[in-house]
């Protein structure tokens, strides 16, 4: 391993500590005019220097964009980025919001009903159907 990447990397005790998050970047952009914008400005100011501190791999951007409602962007490891819109919420619902930006993957939604079981192989016996059973006799 080079120099580089042990300062970038934390030091691992018995596996822990190795688990690599997915969201690389996370951009808050807020107004300063607007109310809507009044619990962002709020969590910038008192609670993001702490998340920041907790989760040095992230990269953490604060943009101002006049005449816009907040919205924190979390970019990703794939490629993907996710945008939340945090108008009129508290600085403690804001904090959520961070902790699921940060906890997510970046992969799309995938609608489960289609075809609710995933499964990598296909079954020996092929798709069960009533009609490969014997009739019933009464």
């Amino acid at each position: 391993m080079s120099a580089f990447a042990s300062r970038l990397l934390p030091k691992t005790n018995n596996g822990t500590g190795a688990f690599v998050l997915q969201c690389r970047k996370m951009v808050f952009n807020y107004c300063e005019k607007w109310g809507s914008n009044k619990g962002m400005i709020e969590y910038i100011k008192k609670d993001l220097i702490k998340f920041a501190t907790e989760n040095p791999q992230i990269e953490i951007v604060v943009e101002p964009r006049p005449a816009h409602h907040p919205v924190i962007r979390g970019y990703y490891l794939n490629g993907r980025d996710k945008v939340i819109c945090t108008r009129n919420l508290s600085p403690s619902e804001i904090s959520k919001k961070v902790q699921l930006l940060r906890d997510s993957s970046g992969e799309k939604m995938k609608d489960l009903t289609k075809k609710p079981v995933i499964s990598t192989t296909e079954s020996v016996r092929g798709i069960w159907s009533p009609f490969h059973s014997n009739p019933h006799s009464i």
